[in-house]
């Protein structure tokens, strides 16, 4: 396979010649050079209207994939590969950095946004959920303060203090509650809240949506969970041991807890087994994040990829009722930083059996093929051993959760009823209206939301900043685009592209320089001003996929870059080392801010000026493949939106508007009306395979981190349909 990647990456740039021969000016038929997208010399020359002696295979859409990732992304990928060989820690973070560089300067994707940092105001108390940075706990509430009147931006100000003062002490909750008292808040033991996408299933086990693990985490506890603090506490497992050697974990699970139906009628105890049981159907069902266990535990890769058959082979057992034992390939520091994932969900064998569900790789899939197997369908098709039941769910409408009554921590959950209320985000003013009549218990601020909360007066008593988090929205660039229409509705999100439109965009897409183009040219913070307001527009703009803070050398390391040494000390941002390569290579782009030591804040892809001047330098490459581009025959790219909100409808404007301008019309946004949020998720978030990416730009999806190391990002950009995010690129 990989000779014939060689074969394929040679070729590619032919294909690519051979459908625009007649675009040239010229007649002549001189050699061609490969495109110098990587900026590598090209293997060989070859004639441009010449028939390849080796075919390549343009039907292949792997290997077409294949092909252009090499291409483009072989420069993140060779120096990833080895960052991931490397043992000592802080090394290994080192080399991430410099991989995450090169990835930064192929401009496949233009980091975009994180969550937060906009106006809210809200009944709950600050930091009452957990805020860590990675895995599914942030989406815990049963441990939530909520009070029945909006607390004020003062007390909100003041609580944020105090968990800074308090952490790691286990009394912020107990301290927050006496404040809140004190100052004349009455607790409550509700939560309403608003959700934009229903769950498309109720498997925790078979996902890697956010709009679905955000749901099913409140349905079950893990072997761990981050508490309010920030802090591992137990969960399903009271105890555990970390092996000298560093490669057995040994968790002792607690005995009591229950598994329940939807209706609260017990179906099995919580034992070992069922972490087990939850690990393989993972396995089996592929639901997109098997590959986080692939090389971390014994025989995970092998069991994916069918060498190993026999599930007692993988490093998961359950040694007796109560223990279960994982064996890691190496030690792997951020280990137990996993567990709060979903990955590491239990699952009750006897009930999954139940409702049709099987083990093995090729009977699981028979069963589903067959329409046999049941389980995570509906809320009323999984077994639940967490803080809640789901007692309805009606979709775009509402979901509530009640506590579960056979809990093992029941008696120490503060809400006892969780409801969510579907918002489409139509009305930009609608969560806020809501708040305001305690329908909601809190809400960010839109621009138009904004406005409406100032006019009330509501502003500088209840309004504070929310908290950034981990989680990075970036726009992806489509490599290798098939889809014109959305997979599930041709007649939804169609392309207005011609014939001719369609392949010069394809040919200028592989071309680092224009995609910089591209990126350069967005003004982003006026772009992410259309949703928070211009006041805070820069806040959550980020520079960067991994956070530039999310990691820090424990030692002193030592790296090559560009053939030169260069020592960065103990105690050095991942950021820094990322910027130390993006400078050494030339590329200019600023993705760490060294003075406020983040990569979040400012808008350091945004220049015009060299937006043009990477354009100058497509347009003199491209033209050598027989794509000409100026204001009269510009390159034209499709950008699906929400027109069914005016946030989404402006910001979408935005994007178009100082792209086009940057780029001195040289190259055309066409908007892509979705009429609803569903269409709008159809065209790229839905996606299976990139072959069904319907778009060449998109600003839909983003990465949250399932752990604490850089690999949680990078891993996600991995080739031959290991990276899950690689399928935004159009590939694999």
């Amino acid at each position: 396979m990989k000779n014939l990647k060689r074969v394929l990456c040679a070729l590619l740039a032919l294909v690519m010649v051979l459908g625009f021969v007649g675009c040239k000016n010229n007649g002549d038929d001189k050699t061609t050079p490969a495109p110098n997208n990587t900026n590598k010399p090209a293997e060989s020359e070859v004639p441009a209207t010449a028939v390849p002696t080796t075919e390549l295979p343009t039907g292949d859409y792997n290997a077409m994939s294949a092909a252009i990732y090499d291409a483009q992304l072989g420069a993140f990928n060779t120096l990833y590969q080895a960052a991931k060989e490397e043992t000592n820690v802080s090394k290994r973070y080192a080399l991430m950095a410099q991989a995450e560089a090169k990835l930064l300067e192929a401009a496949v994707l233009i980091p975009g946004t994180t969550n937060g940092g906009n106006y809210g105001l809200s009944r709950v108390a600050k930091r009452s959920a957990s805020t860590v940075l990675w895995g599914n706990d942030s989406d815990r509430f049963h441990n939530v303060l909520v009070t029945t009147e909006l607390i004020t931006a003062e007390d909100q100000t003041h609580l944020k203090a105090m968990w800074n003062e308090v952490r790691g002490t286990g009394t912020y909750t107990q301290k927050a509650i006496d404040y809140l008292t004190e100052k004349g808040y009455t607790l409550k033991n509700t939560y309403n809240m608003g959700y934009a996408s229903d769950p498309k299933t109720w498997d925790a086990l078979a996902t890697s949506r956010s709009a679905d693990s955000e749901a099913i985490v409140n349905t079950y506890d893990g072997l761990v969970e981050y508490d309010n603090e920030n802090e591992i506490k137990p969960a399903l497992a009271e105890s555990w041991e970390v092996s000298e050697d560093g490669l057995t974990y040994t968790f002792h699970i607690r005995q009591g807890a229950k598994w329940v139906d939807a209706q609260g009628r017990e179906v099995a105890d919580v034992k070992a087994d069922d972490f087990v049981a939850g690990m393989q159907h993972m396995l089996d069902a592929g639901g997109g994040l098997e590959y986080l266990v692939e090389n971390i535990i014994v025989n995970a890769l092998e069991y994916n990829t069918g060498d190993v058959t026999d599930f007692a082979e993988v490093g998961v057992k359950a040694t007796d009722d109560n223990t279960v034992v994982y064996t890691l390939c190496q030690p792997t520091s951020y280990f137990i930083t996993m567990l709060g994932y979903n990955v590491f969900a239990p699952m009750s064998r006897t009930y999954f059996e139940s409702k049709g569900g099987v083990f093995g790789k090729d009977d699981y899939k028979t069963a589903v093929d067959a329409g046999t197997m049941k389980y995570g369908q509906t809320v009323n098709d999984i077994a639940y051993c967490g803080p809640y039941t789901v007692t309805n769910h009606t979709a775009e409408n509402t979901i509530v959760f009640e506590a579960n009554p056979t809990y093992w921590n029941k008696d120490n959950i503060t809400i006892k009823t969780l409801t969510w209320k579907f918002n489409d985000g139509k009305d930009p003013t609608k969560a806020y209206e809501d708040t305001k009549a305690g329908t909601l218990d809190g809400c960010g601020l839109s621009s138009a939301s904004l406005e409406a909360c100032k006019a009330d007066g509501n502003f500088e008593k209840y309004c504070t900043v929310s908290d950034t988090d981990a989680t990075s929205f970036v726009l992806f660039l489509n490599l290798n685009r098939n889809a014109y229409a959305n997979f599930n509705d041709e007649t939804k999100a169609v392309s207005t592209m011609t014939d001719d439109q369609k392949k010069r965009t394809d040919v200028a897409m592989l071309n680092v320089h224009f995609r910089r183009a591209i990126g350069m040219g967005l003004d982003i913070a006026t772009y992410n001003g259309q949703v928070v307001g211009e006041e805070l527009k820069l806040n959550s703009v980020r520079n960067s996929y991994t956070p530039g803070n999310f990691v820090a050398l424990e030692e002193d390391v030592t790296v090559e870059i560009n053939g030169e040494s260069k020592t960065f000390a103990k105690g050095t941002y991942y950021g820094e080392i990322m910027q130390a390569q993006i400078d050494a290579d030339g590329v200019k782009i600023k993705v760490w801010d060294a003075e406020n030591q983040t990569s979040d804040g400012f808008a350091g892809w945004h220049n015009p000026a060299n937006a043009y001047e990477e354009l100058q330098q497509a347009i003199t490459e491209l033209k050598e493949f027989g794509v000409e581009i100026s204001k009269d025959n510009p390159i034209v790219m499709d950008l699906p939106y929400y027109s069914g909100a005016d946030i989404y409808s402006n910001r979408a404007q935005t994007l178009k508007q100082s792209v086009e301008e940057a780029l001195q019309g040289c190259v055309v946004v066409n908007l892509v009306s979705c009429a609803d949020a569903q269409e709008w998720y159809y065209a790229g978030y839905y996606t299976e395979s990139g072959k069904d990416a319907n778009y060449t730009l998109y600003d839909v999806s983003g990465w949250g981190p399932d752990y604490g190391d850089p690999a949680t990002y990078l891993d996600t950009m991995l080739g031959d349909g290991a990276g899950y995010m690689a399928k935004c690129l159009g590939l694999f």
